[in-house]
């Protein structure tokens, strides 16, 4: 098993990680939404395996993701889950290029999940994920591409709301 300090160099790779170049006031709320949710959970699973359970940072993580709870009810939110699918199903090419996390965690057929506001590949398995795998997810949520195409006039956010419309 790693240490745990592998674990918090993660996190400080999460954190030394800036939008200054970006203005997410632009970007589609809902596509911000989530973007922002799959921070908080790769901070909470990480900070899990970096710090006790007890320790404030993760107890500060985990009453975000609850309070996460109820905002992912607003609007269009609800929508999300069914968006990953029919772009998996309608349009595989960008299905491809969305973050691991996106599509293994909203994938139907994909059995990780968040659990309890951690993130579970596989829930028959006791080891934990090992750091190199949140460092790629870490990763792909800040490539710029996907991030460019998070902005309402983009790429992902028109075919949302293509989405939403048929919906």
């Amino acid at each position: 098993m790693s240490s745990d300090q592998e674990y918090v160099h993660i996190l400080e790779h999460l954190y030394e990680k800036s939008l200054i170049l970006h203005d997410e006031s632009m970007w589609h709320p809902v596509l911000a939404f989530y973007f922002m949710d799959a921070l908080a959970h790769i901070d909470y699973t990480v900070g899990l395996m970096a710090y006790h359970y007890k320790s404030p940072r993760v107890m500060m993580t985990g009453e975000y993701l609850r309070c996460r709870v109820d905002q992912e009810k607003l609007g269009d939110r609800p929508k999300f889950p069914a968006f990953i699918t029919w772009l998996k199903k309608e349009h595989p090419e960008k299905y491809a290029g969305l973050p691991t996390l996106w599509r293994r965690i909203y994938d139907e057929e994909d059995e990780a999940r968040y659990i309890s506001f951690r993130i579970v590949f596989d829930r028959t398995s006791r080891e934990p994920v090992l750091p190199h795998i949140y460092r790629s997810l870490i990763e792909e949520l800040f490539d710029a591409e996907f991030l460019k195409s998070l902005y309402n006039d983009a790429s992902l956010a028109m075919l949302f709301e293509e989405f939403r419309v048929k919906a």
